[in-house]
């Protein structure tokens, strides 16, 4: 798929798209485009990698015109680029709404412009029934990618809808290990909290598979375990606290849920099992050719009324080989 392919990156200076760049790169694309805002840290990257076979575009996604001129020759997109910390967000609506909504915007029709043949849009447990302004605009985004199938152009555009991944830019694990190594305690929001994790180079791998396997329309879910955040935090401080390490609840913060979904009551009925990694959610909207590629596939309907990370919690045995498969525990 990506051999001899010129690959574009939006966000790619963050964790996610170093971790997608050195995958690619063992695909022998024929270049990748980095796209970001972040100078200095383009040229870390630049640096890290030392590989002629990446391109570093300095641009925003607000900014049609300079999207637009780097989207040209591109093959394939992973759209990455976002506001993403939720007190952020919430005091900030407008700039999430610029980023996280115009911002899609004006990729779609950037690729739609430079006949991209996909564009791979990296969405979010916290679009799904939004709480807090960033899922609500992750949510706009991921209609704005299924409807852009619609549009009058040849690229596909498909939605991989994932949660937590583990070591992430601002992610709760390293902030955790942080904080006992700094200040001999943790602080969690509130002891009974839920989320999805996932590690970061399992994440690319199911990010390239649905990336291969889709043709424009649909949603791929990814099958995440989940946990209490205070379970993590009991394992991080047996391994890097003493007897004094102490955990302090400091309250929910605005915006934020106690448990995450990824696939809500509402889309259960018109969601899938695709294989052992993956759920998939089909559009609402008629989309040509949608429905005679699936059809072959006869999928069944997924039996749960709702996928939540309140169900199905990892023991913190798991727990503990989550994140040392991670590289958190050393």
């Amino acid at each position: 798929m990506f051999k001899d392919k010129v690959i574009m990156i939006t966000g790619g200076t963050g964790s996610w798209g170093q971790e997608l760049t050195t995958q690619l790169l063992e695909k022998n694309p024929k270049e990748i485009r980095i796209f970001s805002r972040g100078e200095l840290a383009q040229v870390n990257m630049e640096r890290k990698f030392g590989n002629p076979k990446l391109k570093f575009i300095i641009g925003d996604i607000r900014d049609f015109d300079v999207l637009s001129r780097s989207c040209r020759g591109v093959d394939y997109i992973y759209h990455l680029a976002a506001l993403k910390h939720v007190p952020v967000c919430e005091e900030q609506p407008q700039e999430a709404i610029k980023t996280n909504i115009i911002g899609t915007t004006n990729l779609i029709n950037a690729a739609i412009d430079n006949n991209v043949i996909k564009v791979i849009d990296v969405s979010t447990d916290k679009a799904v029934d939004p709480l807090n302004l960033y899922g609500m605009t992750k949510a706009v985004g991921e209609r704005l990618i299924i409807q852009a199938n619609k549009l009058d152009g040849k690229t596909k555009f498909v939605c991989i809808r994932g949660g937590n991944v583990l070591g992430t830019n601002g992610s709760v694990v390293p902030y955790f290990i942080n904080q006992i190594q700094t200040k001999n305690k943790i602080s969690i929001t509130n002891e009974d909290m839920t989320r999805y994790f996932i590690t970061l180079s399992e994440a690319i791998q199911l990010l390239f598979k649905a990336s291969e396997k889709s043709c424009g329309g649909e949603t791929f879910v990814m099958h995440m375990p989940s946990c209490k955040i205070i379970d993590i935090a009991h394992v991080l401080i047996d391994h890097y606290g003493n007897k004094d390490t102490r955990i302090v609840e400091i309250g929910v913060r605005p915006g934020e849920k106690y448990d995450e979904v990824l696939v809500s009551r509402y889309e259960a009925p018109n969601t899938y099992e695709y294989d052992e990694n993956y759920y998939l959610i089909s559009p609402w909207l008629q989309i040509e050719g949608y429905a005679d590629h699936y059809k072959q596939f006869k999928l069944k309907k997924v039996g749960f009324a709702e996928y939540s990370s309140a169900t199905e919690l990892m023991s913190k045995e798991k727990i503990k080989t989550m994140l040392g498969k991670g590289g958190f525990l050393n």
